[in-house]
């Protein structure tokens, strides 16, 4: 396995609510990206990002690994939730910020008893 693979894996596990996007939330690079990455910013939780512009290595494994082949791509708890048309489609429907902030209730509880 790649050292990208594994880094690609490493990110998805150790991280809830993850985005790889082209650019960053507060300077995406593309309108697809500064749409999904807005939609997340509106369900009020905390989440990682990655800039695949900045990783071109990521920015090729990654599509292959996930069997999706655009960006963004929004992952949480480790499971592909789409890109930017299903996200803001969930976003619409509220199903979005359910799933977001479930994610990070169970990532906070889990830190909390982690720490205790």
């Amino acid at each position: 396995m790649s050292s990208t693979l594994e880094n690609i894996q490493q990110q998805i596990g150790e991280n809830p609510i993850l985005i790889y996007m082209k650019g960053t939330p507060q300077l995406p690079q593309c309108g697809f990206s500064a749409q999904t990455v807005q939609a997340l910013m509106n369900c009020g939780e905390r989440f990682a990002f990655v800039n695949v512009l900045d990783n071109p290595d990521i920015r090729t494994e990654l599509p292959k690994f996930a069997n999706w082949p655009t960006f963004p791509q929004l992952w949480v708890e480790g499971e592909l939730v789409g890109g930017c048309d299903i996200v803001i489609e969930m976003h619409e429907s509220g199903e979005l910020e359910k799933l977001v902030k479930a994610a990070a209730e169970r990532a906070n509880s889990a830190e909390s008893s982690d720490n205790a």
